[in-house]
């Protein structure tokens, strides 16, 4: 099941919920004489039922190009059941999502290359074929940021966003979470959803303890923090 000079092509099922982008990957992708487009698929659920199909007929794709965000089952689940159920056929992820924790579950869920969508299509079919090699390949930008974290892993104040270390501040100034919303012009849930990725980078289970970090680190003056 490999695209290599005896001729056979790499058959790709694309997998966006965009139907301009799989139109756009379709068209690059089938003036490529070893590339070849197998099924497109608008969610992760309607993939897996193409692969089942697929799979039926002995005619499953080498790789997958796949969204990370999609309606039903999303970029990350369907990596991990599709690894698990056709451990020949190759994941890449191709998102507009830059973030590496959706990089790492990504990376995690069994994923063979990860671009962003702003990716040349030469990229593109640089990660497909690479994918169906056996390879990984990462976005330059990807492989540079996982790069810089074995180098210097995220730990402590410096897994924080610069938003989610302004919102650490607040906490510890005694701020509720509809302070905090209404100081950074948010909704209390945003609030809510960034004070709680406070306490889960810093492997902490309160406001209290959050507070006490703060004035650890010198981000508040003991007597400011509430």
């Amino acid at each position: 099941m490999s695209g290599d000079a005896a001729g056979t092509s790499i058959r790709v099922l694309i997998v966006d919920d965009h139907a301009v982008v799989r139109r756009g990957i379709r068209a690059y992708l089938e003036v490529l004489d070893d590339l070849e487009v197998a099924a497109e698929a608008a969610d992760g659920e309607e993939a897996l039922d193409k692969l089942q199909l697929m799979a039926a007929y002995q005619e499953l794709p080498e790789v997958v190009l796949l969204d990370l965000l999609m309606p039903k089952i999303d970029g990350v689940a369907a990596t991990t059941k599709i690894t698990s159920l056709y451990p020949k056929v190759r994941v890449v992820i191709l998102t507009s999502f830059g973030e590496m924790e959706r990089v790492h579950a990504a990376l995690a869920a069994g994923a063979a290359g990860y671009l962003l969508k702003d990716a040349d299509p030469t990229e593109v079919v640089a990660a497909i074929r690479a994918a169906a090699r056996g390879d990984v390949f990462l976005h330059p930008a990807i492989a540079r940021k996982l790069t810089q974290e074995m180098v210097s892993p995220s730990t402590g104040l410096n897994a924080l966003t610069g938003r989610e270390r302004d919102v650490l501040i607040l906490v510890a100034k005694g701020h509720s979470n509809q302070e905090i919303a209404d100081e950074f012009v948010i909704s209390e849930r945003t609030a809510r959803t960034h004070v709680s990725n406070v306490l889960r980078k810093l492997q902490l289970t309160s406001r209290t303890q959050a507070a006490l970090v703060a004035v650890r680190q010198g981000l508040v003056p003991p007597d400011d923090a509430g």
